[in-house]
C-alpha cells in the first residue's frame, strides 16, 4: 500500500518533498485556525500558499498555481479585514452572504474559470482531464478564499467542494502527500462549517 501511495517520490528532488511536506504541514495549520476563526490562519496560510506556488509552477497545474499566488495577495486582505474593529468590537463578525456577495462569488468564480481557461489554451496544457478538473476547482477556491476572507460561513461549503475534487486529482497527478492533504482538509472544512454555524446560531439567540 505504502509503495503504490508513494512510488512515485523515488525520482524527485529531495528539497522538493521537503517543500512539500512543509506546506502541507502549514496548510493544515490554517484550516484549524480558521475553523477557530483565529487570525493566525493568514500568517500560516501565507507560508503554505507562497510554497505551493513555486512547486505548482513545477508541477505545470497553473491554475491551482494561480489558486496559491492568488491566496497570498486574498490573506493579505483578510488578515486586514479580520483586525478590524469598532469601540473593541469586531467590525466584520462571523455572518451570511447578502445577495450582492452571492452574486459577487458567482462573478468570481466564472470570470476566474474562463481566465484559466484561456491560460491552459494558450500554454497548450489542456492535456489531461486534471487539467479540466483544474480550470473548475481554481473557480471554486478563487470565490471560497474571497468569502473567507469576508468572514462568510459559505466559503466553507466552497472549501468541501473543492477538497473533495482535489483528493483524486492529486492522487491521479502523482502526488500523494497532497492528495492525503486535501483529504485531511475536507474534514476539517466540514468540522469547521458546524463550529462556524453554532457561532452564528448562539449570536442569533
Amino acid at each position: 500500500m505504502f509503495e503504490y501511495l508513494f512510488s512515485q517520490y523515488k525520482n524527485y528532488p529531495t528539497y522538493e518533498i521537503a517543500l512539500e511536506v512543509s506546506a502541507i504541514l502549514f496548510g493544515l495549520l490554517s484550516v484549524w485556525y480558521a475553523k477557530k476563526n483565529n487570525i493566525l490562519v493568514f500568517p500560516t496560510g501565507i507560508i503554505n500558499t507562497a510554497i505551493y506556488t513555486y512547486l505548482l509552477w513545477k508541477w505545470s497545474l497553473l491554475g491551482d498555481m494561480m489558486i496559491n499566488a492568488y491566496y497570498v495577495i486574498m490573506s493579505i486582505y483578510g488578515w486586514y479585514h479580520w483586525t478590524r474593529k469598532k469601540d473593541d468590537v469586531e467590525e466584520f463578525p462571523i455572518s451570511k452572504m447578502t445577495l450582492s456577495e452571492k452574486k459577487w462569488s458567482l462573478f468570481i468564480f466564472a470570470a476566474t474559470v474562463s481566465f484559466v481557461a484561456l491560460v491552459y489554451t494558450f500554454f497548450n496544457k489542456f492535456t489531461h482531464w486534471t487539467s479540466y478538473v483544474d480550470t473548475i476547482v481554481t473557480g471554486i477556491f478563487f470565490a471560497g478564499m474571497w468569502l473567507m476572507a469576508r468572514r462568510k460561513i459559505e466559503n466553507w461549503i466552497l472549501w468541501i467542494i473543492g477538497d473533495i475534487i482535489s483528493v483524486p486529482m492529486y492522487f491521479v497527478k502523482g502526488y500523494s502527500f497532497t492528495s492525503i492533504q486535501y483529504l485531511i482538509f475536507t474534514i476539517l472544512a466540514v468540522s469547521a462549517y458546524l463550529e462556524w454555524r453554532k457561532a452564528l446560531q448562539q449570536k442569533a439567540v
